[in-house]
This record gives structure tokens, sequence and C-alpha cells, in this order.
């Protein structure tokens, strides 16, 4: 017996009741950092971001599973690109938004998206989760539900309750147990680990300095001037940055040692930050920003600081975001990602179904083409 409930707020749901589903390698989808996006401003209905967290209870009422879940009106921040869907929509006269999104708001890292703790009942409550989902779509009378970086295990289990499976493909580094960076270099061939060297070196004879802060060693002026980085990103390319300095100071504050951010220093002034998140397996990069455009200085704060970070922590994984084929050169491989969706018109259903069939072809030669690109020597076989 098994109940679902819909819920407008994460704060309707008590916190150490659904950190104990989240899987510990998942600091995003930790109860205080959807909690900070709601109290302060970065979802809702002006973002297009509506709460609809879903929450399955057994007969005694105890929380066994759950997932993020948003109705959207727009298809922004979430980094899986349906926007030609929400077009072919309109051109045949129907409504695409809203719609329903289970996902951790503006964060493309793969992580369950069934959050069942370690519960031997997964396989059970995620086949119980995925039908309530689609009955809750349904009910809502939204154009489709789509579940975005799900792990592989889950997509199977969404392809098996109905949903269209599609890919994608991201970069990430995988630890191969090495004591110091120079071991990571030592993997490449002599061009690609000349090129990292000489990058670093850049950097260095610029006079930049490094500083690696967790979220709760940051004063209150280093937050500011994270987040003028953070806002000086979206303004220079035209998004909209949506997460306010009081979401990152509350998480400094309640999730400090999963956050870290790289401070770059020039003359003694913070010209440059990347933050990322540290799950406990895996570190993910997420924001950056400059005041000063310093050659190599974006690739040395986002990837090799991080990559260190790892080395030393004793992390096996690092996903540095979405996109970017420049990674490849710096030891992140293509690496395949996975959404799952369900389409409540039949035809509309169809025609994505087809796309996606050329689109999953298209996906597996591109995947090809940039493992050719390695810049590891050949024999070595990164995990």
């Amino acid at each position: 017996m098994l109940s679902l409930s819909l819920h407008d707020a994460i704060d309707e749901i008590a916190a150490a009741d659904w950190n104990r589903l989240v899987d510990p390698d998942t600091p995003f989808l930790r109860h205080e950092f959807l909690a900070a996006m709601e109290r302060h401003g970065c979802v809702g209905t002006e973002l297009g971001w509506i709460p609809r967290h879903l929450a399955l209870r057994d007969q005694g009422g105890v929380l066994v599973a759950a997932a993020p879940c948003y109705l959207k009106l727009n298809s922004y921040g979430e980094l899986v690109f349906d926007w030609a869907w929400a077009d072919a929509y309109r051109r045949s006269g129907l409504r695409y938004y809203p719609k329903l999104v289970v996902a951790s708001p503006y964060t493309p890292a793969t992580g369950p998206r069934i959050l069942t703790g370690d519960s031997p009942l997964r396989p059970r409550y995620a086949e119980t989760l995925i039908r309530a989902a689609t009955e809750v779509a349904q009910e809502l009378g939204v154009s489709s539900l789509h579940w975005l970086f799900p792990t592989e295990e889950e997509t199977q289990w969404l392809e098996q309750g109905g949903l269209m499976r599609r890919i994608g493909c991201q970069f990430h580094w995988e630890n191969r147990g090495y004591g110091v960076f120079d071991d990571l270099l030592g993997d490449f061939s002599a061009p690609k680990r000349k090129g990292i060297k000489r990058e670093r070196r850049r950097v260095a004879e610029a006079g930049i300095q490094f500083r690696l802060l967790r979220g709760g060693e940051l004063d209150d002026g280093q937050w500011r001037t994270f987040h003028a980085l953070y806002r000086s990103t979206f303004d220079k390319r035209g998004g909209i940055p949506t997460l306010s300095l009081d979401f990152f100071r509350e998480i400094g504050r309640t999730m400090g040692d999963h956050l870290l951010l790289v401070l770059a220093y020039h003359h003694g002034e913070i010209v440059a930050a990347a933050f990322d998140l540290i799950g406990s397996k895996s570190l993910y990069g997420r924001h950056w920003g400059c005041f000063e455009e310093l050659d190599a200085l974006h690739f040395e704060a986002c990837y090799y600081q991080g990559l260190e970070f790892c080395i030393d922590n004793g992390l096996q994984r690092f996903e540095p975001g979405a996109q970017g084929e420049h990674k490849v050169a710096r030891g992140f491989l293509p690496t395949p990602t996975w959404s799952a969706h369900w389409i409540a018109d039949p035809r509309m259903g169809q025609a994505i179904g087809r796309f996606l069939e050329h689109e999953r072809e298209g996906m597996a030669d591109y995947i090809a083409e940039m493992h050719q690109r390695s810049p590891f020597k050949a024999g070595v076989e990164p995990r």
C-alpha cells in the first residue's frame, strides 16, 4: 500500500526524510539545495519552475521514495534542449507549456532522480513512482513529462514504464588512481602534455594565485564578489542569472562542506572564480566568472584546479558541466547522458520518437568521433 502526494514546496517534506533518500554523491539534490532555491526566488512562477515535488509513502506514512519535480512554463535552465519540440507544437496549433520536469534546476549533472536511498525495494518503488508521475501528468493535463539526467539504470526503468529514451553527451574525467597531477599528465601524449603545461605556466607567469575554499570558509565579501562574477558571465552571454546572492549565502551555511570555490587572485584582488559542488565520489563544475580575460585562466580555474582537487582528495569523477569539446584535450572524455520523455499527444509522440531514433544514431557517431580525439597515449584506457 503506497500513496503518492504532490508538494508545492520542498519544506512540506522534512529535510531529514528527504535527505535520507538522496545519494551522497549528488549534493545538488539535497533538501538544503532545493529549499534555498525556493526561499530566495531562484525558482517559481516568474522563472517558470513551479515546484510539484513527488513523495511516495508506505502505509505507515514513511517516505520511501521521492523525486524533485517542477511544472515548467518554459525550457530555460534544463540543458536538455527541446526548443524544437515546443516550436513544432506551436506550428501544429498545440500547447507545449506547461510541462512536467523531474530535475535539479539549472544542474545538468547525472545522478538518481528516483530517490530511494539504499532500499532493497528500490526497483519496486521506482516502478510505482514512474507510473504515478505519468498519471499526475495526465491529471494535470500537461503536454509532457521529462526526467532529466537520470542514471542509465533509471533510464531503463523509465523506458519500461513507457517513456522514450534520449541520449546526450558530456565530457567527464575518471580518476585512475593518480597520486599527483603529473601522474595524470604522464598518461597524456607528448603534444597534449606540453600544451597543458604551457597553459598552466602562462597563468603562473601572469602572477595569478589561487585559493580553494569550502563554502563555510567564505566571508560575506567573498560571496559578494563571487556573485558579481557569476552575474558577469550571464551579462556577457545574454542569459539570466537565476541564482541569487542569498541562495549562495544560505547553502554556504547549510551545506558548506559540499561547496568548493576556486578563487583566482591578481595583485591581491579576486579576478575570477569557479564554483563546484562536492559529492562523496565526484566533483561537479557549475559556474564561472571573470573580471579580467587572462590567457588560459578559464582552463586553470575550471579544470586544472578541479582535477588537482579530485586527485588530492581521492574523488573518482569530475563532471565540469555541459557541452564543450575543448574539454577533450584536457582529459575529459565523451560520456553518454540520459533523459526520458512521455508525450501526451500520440501524433506528436510518434514524431518525437522518430526524431529520437535518428538523434541516437547521430549521437553515437559523435561520441565515437570525440573518442578519437582523446589526449591519452595509445594503450592507456581511462575507466
